[in-house]
């Protein structure tokens, strides 16, 4: 959630900026119902006073118009308990609503925005037609979509033989890539809370993208980012203690596989696939370099898989719910097109104090300091799925084999 106190000190500044992030999110009126819910709220506490004060006076003796003034009052406080109430509940569900205030030297608008600030090696060329991972992975026995469409559904992945030591292989280089820039490795459940949905900002927004235990009032994660973050959740850190750094790998869950045509088949964009997740906390000041140094260990796997990709700063209204500064890590895919295109296999983001707020994840300097708001930043490192289609797209030899790098056959998996 964002900070009220900044809406109500500089309206028109926030303002401008939630609408440049989300142009239909109704501002004014979370501005509106913020000044309704305190007005009413003091109303209701001079309400109280009023009434204990009568109550003190009926100690001496009741009159009749001491009678008529305690009806008078007990009505009017009833009415504005009730009102206050109902006020509440519109201003909770516009305040969930409300997305991050982005940064101020965002580009405005949507992708078309996104302003590419690096690029790194060159796209491979070719001598021979080349195949998309689809057509590689099919005709090598790696994937077998149909059996897993038989078993479970439309949109899911069944991997064979060595695109699973691909997918291990490449598990395993992550999370050692990561553990050497300084996160500390995690295992988290697969299944998480609403609250903890909530605290991340997947809900109420994105409710339906997540697929739900209702029997058990649990839902499979998106990603682990959810995990991770709400490992701290309700927590004081000591400001000696953070930052914070986490990796953890698991399976994510999300409906919008298949949501997107035939130009995204395959491994591109499914219902069920492996991440690598980082997230880091730490105090405001030390955000931008914490940034940095999420994007830096995310490049450093392309860097040594040898992969050409390029890093975007999104625009406005194409950053997350949650985010205020995001760059997206994309990388080259040679057959995914006519004639290839970028793909984003990493979104590094600083989510400043807005999950952090939600979730009640605190520090101070000192023990009688009080508490402030730690920042959050998230990032993927890596998609499994997609960076499995880089390498077998840009790796694919003339008779439709894959040449492995050899940083992956370090892992003694292959």
């Amino acid at each position: 959630m964002i900070d009220l106190a900044l809406l109500r000190e500089t309206p028109e500044e926030i303002i401008a900026l939630l609408k440049k992030k989300e142009p239909r999110f109704d501002a004014n009126q979370l501005l509106e119902l913020d000044a309704q819910v305190r007005g009413l709220r003091a109303k209701v506490e001079e309400l109280r006073h009023s009434k204990n004060e009568l109550a003190q006076k009926a100690k001496s003796g009741i009159t009749d118009a001491l009678r008529q003034e305690s009806i008078a009052v007990g009505k009017e406080l009833k009415e504005k308990e009730e009102q206050l109430e109902r006020v509440q509940e519109s201003f909770q569900d516009l305040y969930l609503a409300c997305p991050n205030i982005p940064e101020r030297d965002l580009p405005e608008g949507g992708k078309e925005a996104n302003k590419v600030v690096k690029k790194v090696g060159t796209k491979p060329t070719f001598s021979f037609p080349i195949k998309n991972h689809l057509e590689l992975g099919e005709a090598l026995g790696w994937l077998d979509f149909q059996a897993a469409t038989k078993m479970s559904g439309a949109n899911l992945a069944l991997y064979k033989g060595d695109a699973v030591k691909l997918l291990y292989a490449l598990t395993m280089f992550m999370l050692k890539n990561n553990m050497k820039h300084g996160y500390s490795p995690i295992l988290p459940p697969y299944m998480v809370n609403e609250k903890s949905l909530e605290v991340t900002g997947n809900f109420p927004k994105f409710k339906d993208q997540v697929f739900a235990i209702p029997e058990d009032k649990l839902y499979m994660t998106p990603t682990a980012e959810v995990n991770l973050t709400n490992l701290y959740r309700d927590h004081i850190f000591m400001a000696d203690q953070l930052p914070v750094r986490m990796t953890a790998w698991t399976s994510c869950f999300r409906r919008e596989g298949g949501a997107y045509g035939s130009a995204e088949r395959g491994l591109i964009r499914i219902r069920q696939f492996e991440k690598v997740e980082l997230v880091s906390m730490c105090e405001p000041q030390n955000a931008p370099q914490e940034l940095d140094r999420m994007v830096a260990c995310a490049e450093d796997i392309l860097q040594q898989l040898g992969l050409h990709y390029r890093i975007s700063l999104l625009a406005a209204q194409d950053c997350s719910f949650a985010s205020a500064r995001t760059f997206d890590i994309e990388v080259w895919l040679p057959g995914q097109g006519p004639q290839g295109t970028y793909y984003e296999v990493s979104s590094c983001s600083n989510c400043t104090d807005f999950q952090a707020r939600r979730g009640l994840i605190r520090y101070k300097k000192h023990v009688d300091d009080k508490t402030s708001l730690v920042y959050t930043l998230n990032g993927s490192s890596l998609a499994l799925p997609r960076l499995m289609v880089a390498i077998m797209e840009n790796y694919q030899q003339p008779d439709g084999s894959i040449v492995i790098p050899e940083v992956l056959k370090n892992e003694g998996i292959f």
